[in-house]
């Protein structure tokens, strides 16, 4: 089994296509509702607290794991459970799970993927444009996407785009496609952020970001929400970081490329918060209804009635779909490896199998996407964290984990990483599963 493994080229492109992964739709959907609901800073400040204490635990954990075992979390629990109990069998058997856990998710996010091409088409053709600020018509619009075989055609397009993009490997493929999308993604929001500056109105969507409710601090709630954006938005589920890792060489400095996906990851969610609040201002629109119907609806509303508003539009959704199209074809990795791993099997039918799997059941779950994408962001997510913590910080060992986070580490990790990781951030990813499932949906 130890033929040459595929990997990322260059330390910038495992860090744009790890950044891709992490950059997806609870950036674009979520952010700026919670961002509104619990009243700009207010959420802003625990978001930040968290993204740091994640990224410099879990994410960097995620990543040596990976690398460590050379493989995604089949072979990366293995190694784990062989180095403390000698045998690699109840490792694998239990890596099992984060896999599923990212094809499912990868399946839900092929339905959303599927609306998505659908309305970047329809901004290219002018459709999306032409329904201006009837409510009824776009709502009607969305109805009928994201219903029973309602997308059908554009859920095929997106799987096809995904295997194309993922028959031609690590390097040639994932590398390639993150390093085109990525600086597109954020120079493109950027150009957005600017456009919705000059129009009139669009001040009150900034002083609300940068308002602070002290009182609302105080609400756990608040605390438990911006807890869980921030897991589920810096994609640590045991599985795209762990599988991402294990492409990258041993000279690299994990530390450092877990800092730079967080702070790029945070960047993104900040400028789609700053994009889409002030354009709300300027419609006059709500903004706290999150999810599809934020942007799939409440936002093509605004943008139809902005000058210059069907440019908008079409930026707007490629930015979209490159967003999603980084974070899906992460989330299909983890189980096509596996396929490899597994198997034997070449890069291109593992692709292909996994793919038309992915393709089935997507075309028939339509009708129920967003309770499928809960109960996967909810509870598998977030147990696939835990399972590669425990695996990492408590089965693998102090000597395991300082070893292999320091592998190419320009200087070591200080002492405080051990205990923060084995006590901490364990702990912190129990109490999103459990918090998760008891408000019933928070990725």
């Amino acid at each position: 089994m130890h033929h040459e493994r595929d990997g990322f080229r260059s330390r910038s492109g495992f860090i744009i296509a790890c950044i891709g992964s992490a950059v997806g739709m609870g950036n674009i959907w979520r952010f700026p509702m919670l961002v509104s609901t619990w009243g700009g800073l207010t959420f802003l400040i625990p978001y930040f607290i968290f993204v740091v204490l994640i990224a410099s635990t879990g994410v960097i954990g995620e990543f040596a794991l990976g690398r460590a075992g050379g493989a995604g979390p089949m072979g990366s629990f293995g190694k784990c459970t062989e180095l403390r109990y000698g045998k690699r069998k109840i490792g694998e058997r239990i890596g099992y799970l984060p896999i599923l856990g990212s094809l499912a998710l990868a399946i839900g996010y092929t339905c959303v993927m599927g609306w998505i091409f659908k309305y970047t088409f329809m901004s290219f053709s002018g459709g999306l444009f032409d329904m201006g600020q009837d409510m009824d018509a776009i709502a009607g619009t969305f109805g009928s996407t994201a219903s029973a075989w309602g997308a059908n055609v554009w859920i095929i397009v997106a799987i096809v785009i995904s295997f194309g993009i993922m028959s031609f490997g690590i390097s040639g493929g994932i590398e390639r496609a993150n390093k085109v999308m990525m600086p597109v993604l954020f120079v493109l929001f950027v150009a957005l952020g600017i456009y919705v500056f000059t129009l009139p109105g669009s001040s009150k969507g900034y002083s609300y970001i940068l308002t602070i409710n002290p009182k609302g601090l105080l609400d756990p709630k608040l605390w438990v929400y911006a807890f869980g954006q921030a897991f589920f938005s810096l994609s640590v589920a045991g599985n795209g970081s762990v599988i991402y890792g294990s492409y990258l060489s041993k000279d690299e400095c994990i530390p450092s490329s877990a800092r730079n996906v967080a702070v790029f990851d945070t960047l993104a969610a900040l400028l789609a918060a700053f994009v889409i609040i002030p354009a709300m201002a300027t419609g006059g629109a709500k903004l706290n209804d999150g999810g599809p119907g934020l942007m799939f609806i409440y936002l093509v509303n605004v943008i139809n009635g902005m000058a210059g508003g069907r440019i908008v539009g079409i930026i707007f959704f490629v930015c979209v779909s490159f967003a999603g199209l980084s974070s899906i074809i992460n989330l299909y990795e983890a189980p096509v490896a596996f396929l490899q791993e597994k198997f034997g099997m070449k890069r291109v039918p593992a692709t292909a199998v996994i793919h038309a799997v992915g393709c089935g059941v997507a075309l028939c779950i339509q009708a129920i996407v967003s309770q499928w994408m809960d109960v996967v962001s909810i509870y598998i997510c977030p147990l696939g964290a835990l399972l590669a913590a425990i695996m990492f910080f408590w089965v693998g060992g102090k000597r395991f984990v300082l070893e292999s986070v320091n592998l190419g580490a320009r200087k070591p990790i200080g002492n405080w990483y051990y205990p923060m990781g084995k006590y901490v951030y364990c702990a912190c990813a129990l109490i999103a599963l459990i918090a998760g499932a008891a408000l019933g949906g928070i990725g």
